[in-house]
């Protein structure tokens, strides 16, 4: 397995793992709310996606008209992450909502896949199943415990399990497009839905913010997204899928780090061992051989 796709594929986990503490710093230096953040991110990161496919393969190709209510559903359900994922960090922490996040789109989606697209759930993914939801709910309860959880905290739980349904569901609806199109359009094509469905939120909400949170927000839409995700996809040029989903794990542990170390986030004896049954079903899940749908 040559080492310049894995160190790809790395690089582009760890700087998904930023994104959680971006809108933690973000939200220190303005009163801008998660959903503007969540607009912004799209909104910068779509056009230099559209940039780099149009480079890389010419000009963008729509799918057969069949096909576009999964473009649609795609660019929806991208804006739904955007918008239960900082809402969720914004009630939680960094480190709760991205490890229930990000280590529960894998799971939702083979409920998801055996639901719509009728995959087989093995012995092995039964049991990453309930690892999941177990880790999940030790998680949610060991920072603080069933009778002191903060207010809207639970709130916030749920915001990170939708952030991470949203994601399952973007990835199943697409999953066939991925098929007839490369990566990289289809990325362009939602995440510029993505951003026209979230601009209502710019006249609901209010746009304020100085030169550090606008600084933020164009890293948040280049770095973490745009780029993360152009690196994640040459990196599966060379490395495989299996392996890939256990190096993506580089996401999760490198939001808990930060969430940890720069904002003062604990897990609890509870949380901790939520985490790593959650870390430990998708890393199960990622090793599971693929199958035709």
């Amino acid at each position: 397995m040559p080492a310049a796709g894995v160190l790809l594929i790395v690089l582009a986990a760890a700087t998904w793992g930023t994104t959680g503490s971006t809108m933690k710093l973000v939200a220190r230096d303005s009163p801008m709310s998660p959903l503007l953040v969540g607009f912004f991110r799209m909104a910068i990161a779509a056009p230099c996606l559209v940039l780099v496919a149009l480079v890389a393969g010419g000009p963008l190709r729509l799918p057969a008209a069949a096909d576009r209510w999964r473009l649609a559903a795609g660019g929806v359900s991208m804006a739904a992450y955007q918008v239960c994922y900082f809402w969720g960090v914004a009630k939680t922490s960094v480190a709760v909502a991205a490890l229930i996040a990000i280590c529960s789109a894998p799971i939702f989606i083979v409920g998801l896949a055996a639901l719509v697209l009728r995959e087989r759930i093995t012995a092995a993914m039964a049991a990453a199943l309930a690892g999941g939801v177990t880790g999940a709910a030790l998680l949610t309860l060991g920072p603080h415990g069933l009778a002191a959880l903060p207010a809207g905290y639970a709130a916030g739980v749920a915001l990170a399990l939708g952030a991470g349904f949203s994601y399952a569901v973007y990835a199943v609806v697409v999953k066939e497009l991925m098929g007839r199109l490369p990566p990289l359009p289809v990325a362009a094509l939602t995440f510029s839905i993505a951003a026209v469905v979230l601009v209502p939120a710019l006249a609901t909400e209010r746009v304020v913010a100085g030169p550090v949170a606008w600084a933020l927000l164009v890293y948040l839409g280049v770095v973490p997204t745009a780029l993360a995700y152009v690196l994640y996809v040459l990196g599966l040029r060379t490395t495989p899928v299996a392996a890939s989903g256990v190096l993506a794990l580089v996401e999760p542990l490198t939001a808990t780090v930060l969430g940890v170390l720069a904002f003062g986030d604990r897990l609890g004896a509870l949380g901790a061992l939520g985490a790593a049954l959650l870390v430990g079903s998708v890393g199960l899940l990622s090793l599971q051989p693929s199958r035709p749908s």
